[in-house]
């Protein structure tokens, strides 16, 4: 029995992305017709042709909750129960999905939300020039100071606290350059750029979290009908207007994900499942606690979804 739900965010996208769930499940194969249609061009192309394409960031965080959608709607048609799980969390983009499942967004609302989300964050980032930078092995403590002295040459700010050891800054490319010099000289193992199209939840998306807050404004939202954890704050969102608010800062403020499934674990959740796309989650997750069991469903497979039945 499944007790949580985990989505995915931006990074876990990749080629074929949901095709093998719409190829089998006639759910699925509508989830990704209804996203086409939606949005006025073929988002299913997109996920399943090979290029590059599906890496931009206005095309994958559509993309990647499109996928998540669509393997749940497969495993549902498939006879997996999993209308009981009442906490649900996501990553960054999935925290769209976490709240799509949770009743306070529509599929459609979702859907335009996470299109504009990647337009404007992708626009901001062709404003200045910024990155992000992983900084393996490094404690919450030495990620604070290595993001201050990067600040030092600009905007530069801890993005992303994944798991124990794996935390994000992110930034102008000037103070990354300052932050990285400053990680070897604290020891840190190593200090990984990472290919994203700009600085992500730090102040370089200022522009973006503008637009989306003018977005949300206009969007209806619903009291939640199971338990969503915030990543701004993580612990659970009371309401419509509180998520309106934590959506909007999200986008500028650090992922704590690392608390938020932490949070999950101590309120008694004891297994969770990852939908498609990818395995990045089920992966933190060994990193936050090797104990409990966390099932992916990239693809449909015979053993796929045994736990939630």
């Amino acid at each position: 029995m499944t007790d949580a739900i985990i989505f995915p965010g931006q990074g876990a996208q990749h080629e074929g992305m949901g095709k093998a769930w719409a190829d089998e499940y006639k759910a699925a194969a509508k989830v990704f017709e209804d996203a086409d249609s939606i949005l006025g061009f073929s988002l299913s192309d997109a996920c399943w042709s090979s290029g590059d394409d599906i890496h931009r960031t206005d095309l994958a965080q559509p993309a990647i909750f499109t996928s998540s959608v669509a393997a749940l709607a497969g495993l549902n048609e498939r006879g997996f129960d999993l209308s009981g799980v009442k906490t649900t969390a996501g990553l960054s983009l999935g925290e769209y999905s976490a709240l799509w499942w949770a009743g306070v967004l529509s599929f459609e609302d979702a859907l335009r939300l996470v299109r504009l989300r990647g337009q404007a964050m992708q626009e901001a980032s062709e404003l200045s020039k910024s990155g992000m930078m992983s900084l393996v092995g490094a404690t919450p403590k030495q990620a604070k100071a290595i993001a201050d002295a990067g600040a030092e040459a600009g905007i530069c700010s801890v993005a992303n606290m994944n798991a124990p050891g794996q935390i994000v800054i992110s930034g102008e490319i000037a103070a990354l350059d300052k932050a990285e010099q400053a990680a070897k000289d604290s020891g840190v193992r190593r200090a990984i750029r990472l290919s994203v199209a700009g600085g992500f939840h730090s102040e370089c998306m200022r522009p973006a979290a503008d637009k989306l807050g003018a977005a949300l404004a206009e969007t209806q939202l619903s009291d939640p009908k199971a338990t969503v954890i915030s990543n701004v704050t993580a612990r659970p969102v009371s309401g419509p207007e509180e998520a309106r608010d934590l959506l909007q800062r999200q986008v500028c403020s650090p992922v704590l994900w690392e608390e938020s499934v932490r949070w999950m674990i101590d309120s008694g959740c004891s297994t969770f499942l990852e939908p498609a796309p990818g395995k990045v989650l089920t992966g933190i997750m060994r990193k936050i606690n090797r104990d409990i069991p966390c099932e992916s469903a990239d693809i449909p497979t015979a053993e796929e979804g045994a736990e939630t039945a």
